[in-house]
């Protein structure tokens, strides 16, 4: 039997959500110690090479599926889909907590801000590449990043400076998530924007903090 578009639409929806969920685990090997945050990032920069390639494939070449009709959005037909950048701005703050710019305990919550956070935000109201989302789904968003990265930071710096870092992460992740930036007429995914921008805010903040 063949769905209504609106029950199509939303179980694509939710096997988007489903996949976007699916990398919080990333990290989870480095986490019980079975491999090292080198091993990590080599891992999630091998991904990105994997999705170059089928997105290569889908774009250019012109390969098409049910995978990739069921996952990528109408808007995403001509452009790189989110979960390719999703894997993008994941790999690259793993690669930045190979350096002393940053760590794995700040780079981890970044990735579950993504994970988490903006599965949660997007199931509480759609809203278009180029519009921000309801004041609701704000606070929802901080509360999720700061619940995620709380455990990570206060450990590390202690409760005054790690709720401070916390902080400085989850509020640029939000505003990622809530306000698409436009850059040269083009609306930012928040899967490419939403890790780096928590990175960046967090790093600053212990650097200046701690």
């Amino acid at each position: 039997m063949t769905l209504p578009a609106a029950a199509w639409r939303d179980r694509v929806e939710f096997e988007r959500r489903l996949v976007h969920a699916s990398g919080t685990l990333y990290p989870v090997p480095y986490l019980l110690g079975w491999i090292s945050w080198a091993e990590t990032a080599a891992l999630l920069v091998a991904s990105v090479v994997a999705v170059a390639t089928l997105e290569f494939l889908r774009i250019v070449v012109g390969l098409d599926h049910a995978v990739y009709r069921a996952l990528t959005r109408e808007y995403e037909t001509d452009a790189v889909a989110g979960y390719a950048l999703y894997q993008v701005s994941t790999a690259a703050v793993a690669l930045v907590a190979t350096t002393p710019i940053a760590t794995p305990t700040l780079a981890v919550p970044t990735m579950w801000m993504l994970s988490v956070g903006d599965p949660i935000s997007g199931a509480l109201g759609e809203n278009g590449p180029r519009e921000p989302k309801r004041p609701l789904v704000w606070v929802v968003m901080f509360t999720v990043c700061l619940a995620v990265t709380l455990p990570f930071t206060v450990p590390a710096f202690g409760p005054t400076v790690g709720i401070a870092v916390a902080v400085a992460g989850a509020v640029p992740a939000t505003v990622a998530d809530g306000v698409p930036p436009i850059v040269y007429g083009i609306a930012l995914d928040d899967n490419l924007t939403i890790p780096p921008a928590a990175l960046a805010g967090m790093a600053v903040a212990a650097a200046v903090l701690a």
